[in-house]
């Protein structure tokens, strides 16, 4: 009985919870507007904007809105509208005379800034402006807002906000020029220039490649990015519509494609997202045959292994057969007696190895060698005749008696 009441409930449960989350977690609620210097009639006169970039109303009840340091901890209540502003003014409701606040709340925002972060009733962190080092912007002289340009980029980003354009700010408005800086997008850093071959050991019309790294845990739309190549016949590539680089992944682009020219003799290459900013540079001299300029940690390095669409490896060139040639000679040991039967050849050996270099030392050494073989040669001559000449007399004497 009790199983089957369990199993009703998880089901029950699993029914409504996805449309809580829908309706009540939608992720588009942001801190819109600080007015941390206060305004002309006070300093005290502070207040803080949220924005509601979603398409549906949503309830605050049990939201938070907190500065890391506990200045302000602000428990948020009632419901924000769609596209629509939430005013948040401190101490009472003068602080804008004439605009209506939703919310009045105690504490003050220091001047030297702070971090604040926006928490929904589950204890999440919906946003976040990091502005513990200072305010990114806004005028405690003529008390002008910090202002944020996109609800869409993170609010830590400092490039994300603007100083309004007049004293007082846009409370419960939108923010100064909003909508001309909406069009302008923000492209992610971290993509880079990884590996290129500029000298293929095949023809190079074919052959060579440009290879774009995105270093983020997050997949990249490269629409529209450029590859410029900046000595001698500069060519522009601009990456097409709908081109995606994965979460820490590469893109391989060819020469057939690119239609930029890599020079054998020296090149550059720039990457430039679509706002024309350059977000990464190479340069190079001469390019050996069959080796790509490859990215490491600590600049760029020629690398014998290729790697397109992989992460690098460096490889050197192998040193040349000449360079590996060993030259070495055996030294034969005093000759024994019962080494005499051993054939002359077999007693002493130069023996070399590998290359012989072309060198003086080499004939100085090889001249050595050749003394040693015949000089061995000799004495071996020597003691064979020695021995038979004493063979002879004792031979002799035993005859003559």
């Amino acid at each position: 009985m009790w199983m089957k009441f369990l199993i009703f409930f998880f089901f029950l449960g699993g029914f409504f919870l996805p449309l809580k989350i829908f309706a009540d977690f939608p992720l588009s609620v942001v801190i819109n507007e600080i007015a941390w210097m206060g305004t002309k009639e006070s300093f005290s006169n502070e207040w803080i904007e949220l924005y509601n970039n979603s398409a549906t109303p949503l309830n605050l009840v049990g939201w938070k809105l907190i500065t890391e340091d506990g200045r302000v901890e602000i428990n948020l209540e009632g419901e924000i509208p769609s596209k629509g502003f939430f005013l948040l003014e401190r101490t009472d409701d003068e602080t804008l005379p004439t605009i209506k606040a939703d919310l009045i709340y105690k504490g003050g925002l220091s001047n030297k800034g702070e971090y604040l972060k926006l928490i929904d009733s589950e204890g999440k962190i919906i946003d976040e402006v990091n502005c513990a080092s200072g305010w990114f912007e806004g005028d405690n002289e003529t008390k002008r807002t910090m202002e944020r340009k996109n609800p869409s980029i993170s609010g830590s980003n400092p490039e994300n906000w603007q100083t309004s354009e007049n004293p007082g700010g846009t409370p419960k408005a939108e923010n100064s020029q909003v909508k001309i800086e909406r069009e302008e997008k923000f492209y992610p850093t971290n993509i880079f220039i990884n590996e290129i071959l500029p000298s293929p050991e095949g023809p190079d019309a074919e052959n060579e490649w440009i290879e774009i790294f995105n270093g983020n845990d997050f997949e990249v739309d490269v629409s529209e990015w450029q590859i410029r190549d900046t000595i001698g016949d500069t060519k522009t590539y601009t990456i097409p519509k709908g081109k995606k680089i994965e979460a820490n992944s590469f893109l391989v682009l060819q020469r057939p494609e690119t239609k930029i020219t890599l020079q054998n003799s020296g090149d550059g290459l720039e990457l430039l997202n679509p706002n024309g900013e350059v977000v990464h540079q190479v340069t190079y001299e001469k390019a050996p045959l069959g080796q790509s300029y490859s990215r490491t940690s600590s600049g760029w390095e020629w690398s014998t292994t290729l790697t397109p669409g992989k992460e690098n490896i460096i490889t050197q060139p192998e040193t040349s057969e000449i360079k590996k040639g060993k030259f070495s000679i055996e030294k034969t040991e005093k000759i024994k007696e019962e080494d005499q039967k051993i054939p002359l050849e077999k007693l002493t050996s130069a023996k070399i190895e590998g290359k012989i270099p072309k060198s003086s030392n080499f004939l100085i050494i090889f001249s050595v060698a050749v003394a040693i073989a015949v000089g061995s040669a000799i004495i071996v001559v020597f003691l064979k005749k020695r021995l038979v000449g004493e063979e002879l007399e004792m031979k002799e004497g035993e005859w003559k008696l």
